[in-house]
């Protein structure tokens, strides 16, 4: 497989990113959220919100076709998604790193992300690269009008924000 390459997103890119993120969250998130989110998660709803979200959106490109992407919300690593056919080829992992680089750039000592409590496998991916479970999140989503709680794990992770314009805050030695 191709390492992959990243690159921000540009508007062209969002159905694709789009149809990856509806599949792959499918995937991820049946039967571990209410039904009610699960069924107004329809590929319609995901073509609708990424648009808005290009200026955060970074992609990852194997042989030129967008098979991941990321979106950054200040210190949250708000999504990492990746084309089913490309799990497990080794396109998280620089995606991942490419999210704690840009959480780290903008002055932020710790990166967080919320992981639906059953969806084991990104769990086990998120610790392996270092980060670790900080607890229960229920995180309130809004879909179709209607806010649901998804029962997640909030995951963190420490960065070095060596090299920007924000002071490092000292560590503690429990962390």
């Amino acid at each position: 497989m191709s390492t992959p390459h990243l690159r921000p997103a540009v508007a062209a890119d969002m159905g694709t990113v789009a149809d990856i993120w509806h599949a792959a969250w499918h995937l991820a998130h049946a039967g571990h959220v209410p039904d009610g989110l699960t069924a107004a998660r329809t590929l319609e709803a995901f073509h609708a919100r990424t648009p808005l979200r290009v200026d955060d959106t970074t992609v990852a490109e194997v042989d030129g076709r967008v098979v991941g992407f990321i979106m950054i919300a200040g210190d949250e690593v708000e999504q990492v998604f990746v084309d089913l056919d490309h799990h497990g080829t080794g396109v998280a992992a620089p995606l991942l790193a490419e999210a704690e680089r840009q959480v780290a750039a903008a002055g932020h000592d710790e990166a967080w992300l919320a992981v639906v409590t059953g969806n084991a496998r990104a769990r086990r991916f998120y610790e392996k690269h270092g980060w670790r479970d900080g607890g229960d999140l229920p995180y309130e989503v809004t879909a179709g009008g209607t806010t649901y709680v998804s029962p997640c794990r909030r995951y963190v992770k420490r960065l070095s924000t060596a090299g920007t314009s924000a002071p490092s805050a000292p560590t503690s030695p429990d962390t």
